[in-house]
């Protein structure tokens, strides 16, 4: 009996005893929640009373608070075993309250779970989006894609996903029967796995595009897939590159023709863009260098200083490595033998604007090294400076300090007993005679510094 009862309070039968206990009273407060709503609501419709309406929100949010405090204290994993018991409606409350930092619970919940909360609840990510593009009269025409019947009766020749979740990179993989990849693997690849061709001909490329704004600089990996002649590009989030190609090709009347045109267009774009982050770079580092360039600089301003140039350093760096994964990929079309004609006049063309571009990163990073050592120099100067004026005021008071030791001895005071002089004027006089001292210390370095500088000024050929 003993040996059924130890089995029966394992650890984890406790811990599921007391999961089972919260997930009553998580039960218990949402049913009341949805009794007041019931009891109320109505009432509120046939006698329009205010009172009976704010006394049903504040009961309301008084349940909320409950749950929401009694959420807070529980671990994930609690958390995820109950949502995945409670039915939809009630998942998606308690979700509402839990799904601020709610990483760890995510990656408890089932496929099925997830898939719900993710794209039915209102945490669905606001970055995901769809959108197919169709060639019509030699315009591509954008239409937003929520499910697959937006897609029925349509021959796109771009598909384009922002943040895809798992649902609808399935759903769209199955209707073109393509493989969609998930946007947060893409930086999991080796180099030499981001550029490929497969045996039914379906042609794979991982690129790095520039996202380049006034708070952050960074490189953001983009799948893009060429299918039947469809492409599928694949990204976590909105990039200024691709807003641009949109915008162009629905504008301008046989801007593209295909995918590949499609394809091609966004690298040329990515260039372009990159060129324009160049530009923004060398604007910034003329005022840097109009700074740095001045005679005197602070030490504040030298900080500010090395904080624009490090800025700086750091767009140029992800700028040329946008660039350099552009010209890996255009190198890969080529040898691939996958273009017409036209379209390898197009890449030369792509390529020509890279080899310009290099060259300006060359020379920002020079002009970024010699603005550090300028700015470093001035540091230094300073700390001189500063060294200097420690020298100084050691020097001047060196006499000090020696005549305070002779002063501070027993023998002055005997001295001034036999002198017959009082302690206060011996005393007093000593001071005088400390500060005349080191007034004349000071004069007389100041003046051999004088001297130099006329003596300096002199053989330079300019006297003053």
């Amino acid at each position: 009996m003993s040996e059924e009862k130890n089995k029966l309070t394992t650890p984890e039968t406790l811990q599921q005893g007391i999961a089972d206990v919260h997930l009553s009273e998580v039960r218990s407060l949402l049913s009341l929640q949805k009794r007041v709503e019931e009891l109320v609501a109505p009432l509120v419709r046939e006698q329009g009373t205010p009172s009976l309406d704010e006394a049903s929100l504040e009961i309301h949010e008084q349940y909320r608070r409950e749950l929401r405090q009694k959420l807070k204290l529980m671990p994930p994993k609690e958390i995820a075993y109950i949502l995945e018991a409670l039915d939809v409606n009630e998942r998606l409350v308690v979700w509402d309250e839990v799904k601020e930092g709610a990483d760890p619970i995510l990656a408890l919940l089932p496929d099925e779970v997830l898939e719900e909360l993710i794209d039915d609840s209102h945490y669905r990510n606001e970055k995901t989006v769809v959108n197919a593009f169709e060639l019509r009269d030699g315009r591509l025409r954008q239409f937003t894609v929520s499910s697959p019947d937006d897609l029925k009766g349509v021959s796109p020749i771009w598909v384009d996903l922002i943040a895809p979740t798992k649902k609808i990179r399935g759903w769209i993989g199955s209707m073109y029967d393509v493989e969609i990849p998930d946007p947060a693997s893409l930086t999991d690849l080796e180099a030499s796995a981001r550029f490929y061709v497969e045996d039914d001909g379906e042609v794979h490329l991982h690129s790095d595009f520039l996202l380049d704004t006034r708070d952050e600089s960074r490189n953001v990996p983009v799948a893009l897939i060429l299918h039947n002649e469809i492409l599928f590009t694949v990204r976590s989030e909105e990039l200024p590159v691709f807003r641009l190609q949109r915008a162009r090709a629905r504008t301008r009347p046989g801007y593209v023709t295909d995918g590949k045109d499609v394809l091609l267009d966004l690298y040329a774009a990515d260039v372009e863009y990159s060129a324009n982050s160049l530009e923004d770079v060398y604007a910034e580092l003329d005022k840097v260098g109009t700074k740095v360039l001045r005679s005197n600089i602070t030490d504040k301003e030298a900080t500010e200083i090395l904080a624009a140039i490090a800025e700086a350093e750091d767009i140029n760096g992800r700028t040329r490595r946008s660039v350099l994964d552009t010209r890996r990929a255009l190198s890969f079309l080529l040898r691939g033998k996958l273009l017409s004609d036209a379209q390898h006049a197009d890449v030369r063309e792509i390529l020509r604007d890279i080899e310009s571009l290099d060259g300006h990163t060359a020379f920002l990073f020079n002009k970024i090294n010699f603005l550090m050592d300028a700015t470093d120099s001035a540091i230094n100067i300073n700390q001189n400076k500063n060294l200097k004026r420690l020298t100084v005021l050691s020097v001047v008071f060196m006499p000090i300090n020696m005549a305070a030791g002779i002063g501070g001895m027993s023998e002055f005071s005997d001295m001034a007993k036999a002198l017959e002089i009082p302690m206060t004027t011996a005393y007093a006089g000593f001071m005088v005679g400390m500060l005349a001292l080191a007034g004349g210390t000071y004069a007389g370095l100041r003046f051999f510094e004088n001297r130099k500088q006329r003596i300096t000024r002199q053989a330079s050929g300019r006297v003053f």
